[in-house]
């Protein structure tokens, strides 16, 4: 952030108030769902099988 005179002048960064995170919660959100998805359909069809 810089002033100049009655300006301020920020950068787009600071602007938008995002943090720098890396993709590591869509990376854990993904895997979360890929292994729900295997265990519950291992889950509906092993039972089915017998």
């Amino acid at each position: 952030m810089e002033k100049h005179g009655d300006k301020i002048e920020v950068t787009e960064r600071e602007a938008s108030n995002k943090p720098r995170k890396s993709h590591n919660v869509r990376i854990v959100l993904a895997v979360s769902l890929l292994l729900a998805i295997v265990t519950l359909s291992i889950a509906w069809i092993v039972p089915a099988l017998s």
